[in-house]
């Protein structure tokens, strides 16, 4: 006889019922958050009741996205050149001053550098100026946000990295690199900085259709730069956007990712478990026999 969970335990398990607005009372840093995967974050995060701070050196676009989406009190930007450690410091001690603290760093501005994809053509400067913009302004954005969570106990640093760390896709060896490097930094953070309440994670995404990917690719066609997402895909029938991306953050950014640290979580449709080269090859050999 199945015993109920009533009897087991005495009494009914009490439900849980998570608020709607799943980040109402918090504030949230984000840089790169004039376009892109930033400008989504900021919308979704706005909408479920953070405060957002914009940190950005797209001045126009960022002023403009906070015109649009409401008054100073709930949402502002800042220029913010992540390379530039008193840029960065700055941008926290605003977030800080203006909301009157910091829950939520997003470390999300980054390049993609050059398109050269053999390493003896690549250039040296390239590479590091990458580094500098992907990994060095994640530390300084982690590093100054620590400074003002770690004597509250608590708070949760984000980074975006990218399926790039999770297997070699074919795009420069920079980026390639950095991703892997944040990755690693977000993983030695949720380390030390779990002593003090505070979670850290990334979100690696599969290609998405952002200003970023046009340029990459020399085109500023969205439909075509879908269809080429969907093309490469392994979950097909839907096209990865960066409203999804904001919702990955939005959960680990919550209270319902509360005991979630270090972990790197892909957002791929299963890109980086699949064998491509195992479909393409060995299936089409066993089809020609």
């Amino acid at each position: 006889m199945r015993i109920s969970r009533r009897h087991r335990y005495g009494c009914i398990p009490k439900e849980i019922h998570y608020p709607t607005r799943r980040l109402e009372g918090k504030v949230a840093l984000i840089t790169g958050g004039a376009s892109g995967i930033g400008e989504s974050t900021a919308r979704l995060f706005l909408k479920h009741g953070a405060k957002v701070l914009i940190a950005d050196i797209q001045d126009e676009l960022g002023q403009s996205l906070c015109k649009e989406l409401g008054t100073p009190d709930i949402i502002s930007y800042i220029h913010c050149d992540v390379t530039c450690e008193t840029d960065v410091q700055n941008a926290v001690d605003l977030a800080v001053s203006r909301y009157g603290k910091l829950d939520i760093m997003l470390n999300n501005a980054g390049i993609a550098g050059e398109d050269e994809l053999r390493a003896i053509a690549s250039e040296g400067d390239n590479f590091r100026k990458v580094l500098d913009v992907n990994v060095v302004g994640g530390f300084l954005g982690a590093k100054h946000a620590a400074r003002v969570m770690v004597p509250a106990q608590k708070g949760c640093i984000l980074f975006t990295a990218s399926v790039a760390s999770l297997l070699y896709v074919g795009v420069p060896h920079a980026y390639i690199t950095s991703k892997h490097a944040v990755v690693g930094l977000a993983k030695s953070l949720s380390g030390e900085l779990g002593e003090y309440g505070i979670r850290v994670n990334c979100i690696s995404p599969h290609g998405i259709a952002t200003p970023m990917l046009f340029k990459t690719l020399k085109t500023s066609d969205k439909r075509k730069v879908e269809e080429i997402i969907l093309r490469n895909g392994v979950l097909k029938g839907t096209i990865l956007e960066a409203e999804d991306i904001a919702q990955a953050a939005l959960f680990l950014a919550s209270d319902e990712a509360k005991y979630v640290s270090g972990v790197n979580l892909p957002v791929d449709g299963a890109y980086s478990i699949n064998n491509q080269t195992w479909k393409k090859g060995l299936m089409e050999d066993c089809i020609a026999e």
